[in-house]
């Protein structure tokens, strides 16, 4: 079962959110207005030492007014890659830099609204190259034993849904043989 997309137009247009109205036709043949959100894409780290824990940072978010821990993460910038964007504001956010990354997870937060593509890594080698650059978005970073993850999750210390896919492979990957 299939949509087809038949036109689109712009509803509002700015460098961080696009809201296009789309003309689709659905599977059973009406053709209806449907409202999308058009994303940037993101890009997230899930930096691990060699103890097994996770670097996160403890973030307000305005929007929500709420407080919770974060992995590092950014908008992928035009002609950036994924990955370049995860070591970039990996670094800009922590002051942690990767020396290898690897695709941790893929997702697709919310498919039936928006069209934003979330590339998680992991990187398991990183080292401290000074303080964080980017002054707007914490002022913790620490190092959380993933251990303590499942329970920062049920008391709702971790939020975010690009962290909390970003974890929640980690916590697999540590319970795969």
């Amino acid at each position: 079962m299939r949509w087809r997309i038949h036109g689109e137009r712009t509803v509002h247009d700015t460098p961080w959110v696009r809201l296009r109205s789309l003309d689709v036709e659905q599977p059973d043949g009406a053709r209806v207005a449907y409202d999308v959100v058009r994303l940037r894409d993101l890009a997230v780290t899930a930096a691990v030492d060699d103890r097994q824990r996770v670097l996160m940072m403890w973030r307000h978010r305005f929007v929500t007014d709420t407080w919770a821990w974060e992995l590092p993460m950014g908008l992928v910038e035009d002609g950036e890659s994924p990955e370049a964007a995860a070591a970039r504001e990996l670094e800009e956010e922590t002051g942690w830099q990767p020396s290898a990354l690897r695709e941790l997870v893929y997702a697709q937060p919310a498919a039936g609204i928006t069209d934003t593509q979330h590339f998680v890594f992991r990187a398991d080698e990183v080292r401290r190259v000074g303080e964080p650059t980017e002054r707007n978005e914490s002022d913790r970073v620490e190092w959380i034993p993933l251990a303590e993850v499942p329970g920062m999750i049920a008391r709702r210390e971790i939020v975010s849904g690009a962290t909390l896919v970003g974890v929640m492979a980690l916590l697999l990957e540590a319970r795969l043989p």
